[in-house]
């Protein structure tokens, strides 16, 4: 397990390279997935963005990470990243500083989520682009998605967190 309590004690980058702490998000439901520009999953955006305009105002938000590490499929910089995600899905929820998931240079956030739940088989290394980690009010992951999980799946596991 991880040595951090919670994911509210985390810090990470956003997407203008300014640290920021999680627990601006506490007391919320957030999924937090690592995405990416060029891949099979990228259209999972549109979905994603559904969740976040359905239950934000419910106390839900989602936490995109851009990370390059799943076959060069994150190449541009945040700022091509950001534009993108606006032009081609309408993506209003917040996206972070680009980052490594895993290996060497893993984000903290990552080392934490990973610690809290692990995969199929009981994998902690993230696998492609577009795994997802549910977390509630309370800071700890309840659940784990692999990349196939659409975020319409993911609805009725928000909405009992929401309620809980």
């Amino acid at each position: 397990m991880s040595k951090v309590p919670n994911f509210f004690s985390l810090k990470a980058m956003n997407k203008s390279h300014k640290e920021i702490s999680m627990a601006d998000f506490e007391n919320k439901v957030i999924l937090v997935v690592n995405v990416a520009s060029k891949c099979g999953f990228t259209k999972q955006y549109d979905g994603l963005e559904k969740l976040y305009k359905d239950y934000k105002d419910r106390g839900f938000v989602v936490l995109g990470f851009p990370c390059n590490q799943f076959g060069g499929q994150e190449p541009g910089t945040e700022e091509e990243i950001e534009s993108f995600c606006q032009l081609n899905f309408g993506v209003t929820f917040p996206l972070m500083a680009k980052i490594d998931v895993n290996g060497d240079k893993e984000d903290p956030v990552y080392t934490f989520l990973k610690a809290q739940k692990a995969g199929l088989l009981g994998m902690t290394r993230i696998k492609w682009n577009f795994e997802k980690f549910l977390i509630g009010k309370d800071g700890l992951v309840h659940k784990r998605y692999s990349s196939i999980a659409t975020p319409e799946s993911i609805a009725v596991d928000v909405e009992n967190l929401l309620k809980a």
